[in-house]
């Protein structure tokens, strides 16, 4: 049976956090450079390559310094709600400019 090292999982955690912030902010910037610029596809690349290197980055030192099957939960686990997070507040925000501007 698998033990449960809740240490690294909380480490994994506390890690994911802030990379998968990161990430998401990353990603919005990378957008509206995009979507402003006459040669979106280098802005992609760039947004894509950076936080790729972000989150990989993170993930190999969490792997590297602590149990890597509980951290990488962890950092998962991370991710995945600041993703819930993030997508609840961009339809909520969304929800409102149209409400504000009288929009569908």
């Amino acid at each position: 049976m698998i033990a449960l090292d809740t240490t690294s999982l909380w480490i994994g955690f506390v890690v994911g956090v802030p990379a998968s912030a990161l990430f998401f902010v990353g990603l919005a910037l990378g957008m509206r450079m995009a979507l402003a610029s006459e040669r979106p596809a280098i802005w992609l690349l760039v947004s894509f390559f950076g936080r790729t290197a972000v989150l990989l980055g993170a993930g190999y030192l969490l792997t590297t310094y602590t149990h890597p099957l509980w951290s990488i939960i962890g950092y998962i686990l991370a991710f995945l709600l600041i993703r819930i997070v993030t997508v609840k507040w961009v339809k909520s925000a969304k929800n409102i400019n149209l409400t504000n501007h009288g929009g569908a």
